[in-house]
Order: structure tokens, then sequence, then C-alpha cells
């Protein structure tokens, strides 16, 4: 038995007054009906309506039975409806978790426009370079940077790329020589980005070469934008995502080395839950910060 049925069925029974009108109102045989009935009293243990070949009418407990499931009924289609405008019109509260160097610099001068975008949606945006369980805490969505992202019951879909550069003051590669292969790391303060998953050894490629090099520095911080300052004070040297220090390179503040060479790239990913049932809120951002970020690098 479809215990949600028979409690439909039983109700239109009692409201049309009969099997036969019922039936036309379920969508359903009045054998069906009878047999939901049937299955219903069976259910619960107790006769709920009295029945002749002439007419129907309702038990003592029938009636109590009635008029508790009429306001469950009730309240149960007062939820379903309450869901249209969440399937159908970005509303409620959008919780989002991003990382802090990457909204900073990309995304948090975008998020003005996607809620002049959608009037109705509030969006509770958190800055933080942890990894967030996002079922677990509560979020609706999670942009995520990593070159490998970890398998998972999330749908993640690619945003952009992250194209890494090498970089360092042009004083601190006048004192300390510009290295001309990547082994020549070795003998440079490399600032490090905690984060990246490969802090301690960076990966170069040209043509078919690969080059993995061992680096180390007085400095590691868990911060991009943080990596940079240290760059533009001189510190030493490091691999740092091409968006965060174009303006640096474009006035001469940073400039680039081992240009031949190709870092390892990171790629950006927008992560939610599930693409069933998606509400309206989670597909408008996802949206958005497609048409927003997508790009084959940056």
């Amino acid at each position: 038995m479809d215990h949600l049925t028979a409690l439909k069925v039983f109700r239109e029974v009692v409201e049309q007054g009969g099997f036969a009108a019922a039936s036309r109102q379920v969508g359903l045989s009045p054998a069906a009906v009878s047999k939901n009935i049937a299955e219903l009293e069976a259910h619960v243990a107790v006769r709920l309506l009295n029945r002749t070949t002439r007419r129907m009418s309702l038990t003592e407990a029938g009636r109590q039975y009635y008029e508790q499931i009429v306001r469950v009924l009730d309240d149960l289609h007062e939820a379903e409806m309450s869901l249209g405008p969440l399937q159908h019109e970005p509303t409620g509260t959008l919780r989002v978790s991003a990382p802090m160097s990457l909204s900073l610099t990309l995304l948090s001068t975008a998020m003005p426009r996607f809620l002049a975008r959608h009037p109705r949606l509030s969006l509770d945006l958190h800055l933080e370079d942890r990894r967030i369980d996002l079922v677990r805490e509560g979020f609706d969505v999670a942009i995520r940077g990593s070159d490998r992202l970890e398998e998972s019951s999330l749908v993640a879909r690619k945003l952009m790329t992250l194209e890494h550069v090498l970089c360092g003051a042009p004083a601190y590669l006048r004192e300390h020589g510009e290295p001309q292969q990547p082994a020549d790391l070795r003998r440079l303060e490399c600032v490090r980005f905690t984060l990246s998953g490969h802090a301690d050894e960076w990966t170069f490629q040209r043509g078919g070469q690969v080059e993995r090099v061992q680096v180390r520095g007085r400095y590691k911080v868990n911060s991009s934008l943080a990596v940079r300052d240290a760059l533009r004070a001189g510190l030493g040297v490091s691999l740092v995502p091409r968006v965060y220090v174009q303006a640096d390179l474009e006035s001469g503040a940073l400039r680039r080395v081992l240009s031949d060479w190709t870092p390892a790239k990171t790629d950006v990913y927008v992560v939610y839950p599930s693409r069933r049932h998606m509400v309206a809120k989670v597909r408008a951002l996802v949206d958005f910060l497609i048409e927003e970020m997508a790009s084959p690098a940056a």
C-alpha cells in the first residue's frame, strides 16, 4: 500500500460522498479506490467507513481519523506549494564558501551584480581558504581551487584555470641572481603557499621535459595575496597565479623568471551537493559564476 495515496483516496471518498465520485477525482478506478480503503482499514486495524450498495457513511473512528488526516494533508500540500518559488525563482538565503584570495581578486566585486539581478535572494558569503564539509556545515555552494579534485558525491563544474608564474622583485633578483633553470631555485629564498598541496615541491614543464624541485625558505603562508606582498617586499621568489600579480608584472614591481618553463596550473570549480532537484538559487549562482569566471586561462 502507498500510504500517502491511500490517505488521499480516503479523504476524497469522504468529501465526494462515494467511491465512484472519488475515483474520478483521484484518477483511479472504483476497484482501486475500494482496494486502497480496504488496505488503509487493515493498516489502522479499524473500520473507517460503513458502506452498502446504496450509501456510504463514516464510522465514529473514521470521522476522527478524517479530521486528523485532513490537517496533515493540507499541511503537506502547503509545504509542497511553498517550494514552488524555490524551484523557479531565486529566493531565500544562499550560503557560499569561497577562497579568500580568489574572492577578493575576482569574485567580491561581482557579487553586488549577482544580488542586483536577483532581488529576492540573500547571500551569506564565507571567505576562507580551508576545505569545508559542504553538506555537514550547511553550505549550498563552494568554490574550490585544486590541481586534483577529490572524488565525492558532490557535483563539480569547472569555472577556469589559473595559470601560475614564477616571479620576484627586481631588486631581489639583482642581488641573488636570476634563476636560469628550475634547479637554481634551490639556492633562492622561496616563499611557499601552504594550501597548494605541493608547497615544498614545485613542478615545471618544457616540451616533454618535467622538472620537480624541492624548495625552501623562511616564509610560508596560507594566502596567495600574502605571498604577493612578500614578493613585493623583496623576500624571495614564488609561484603565484598570474591574475594576482598581473598589475605588478605590468608595472615592473615584479618580474617573471623562467618564462620558458610552464609551472603546474590550478583548476577552479564550483561545487554543490546534487544535480537533481537543484533549487533555483543554486542554479542562478552556478550560471552566474560560469558567465563571470569561465575562461580557458586567467
